[in-house]
C-alpha cells in the first residue's frame, strides 16, 4: 500500500472507528507520511483516546486497523509522545 491508499482507507474507516471505539484517528506520520516506506515499514497512526478508553480499546483498534489495512500498524496516543519527539511527529503528520 502506498501513502495515498492508506490515507484513503483510513478516511473511509474514520467514522466507523470513532463510533465503535473510544478513539479518534488524527493522522499518519513516520515513513509512510514521508514517502519513505519499505516493505518492512509499519504504519504509524496518531490517535486520541476518548475519556474512559482502556488498554483493551488500544489493542482492539490496533488489531482492527491491521486487519483492514493489511499492514502492521503502530498506534500512538498523542498523550504518550515524549516532548522531545513531538516536533518530528507533527512535522510529518498527515491528517485524516
Amino acid at each position: 500500500m502506498n501513502k495515498n491508499e492508506i490515507l484513503e482507507k483510513l478516511s473511509d474507516l474514520k467514522n466507523e472507528v470513532e463510533i465503535k471505539n473510544k478513539v479518534i484517528i488524527k493522522g499518519v506520520f513516520g515513513s509512510y507520511a514521508r514517502g519513505e516506506a519499505t516493505n518492512k515499514s509499519d504504519i504509524d497512526i496518531l490517535v486520541e483516546f476518548k475519556k474512559g478508553a482502556s488498554l483493551l480499546d488500544f489493542v482492539d483498534i490496533s488489531i482492527f486497523l491491521e486487519e483492514k489495512l493489511g499492514v502492521k500498524v503502530d498506534v500512538v496516543s498523542e498523550r504518550t509522545i515524549k516532548n522531545e519527539i513531538k516536533p518530528y511527529v507533527y512535522r510529518d503528520l498527515i491528517a485524516v
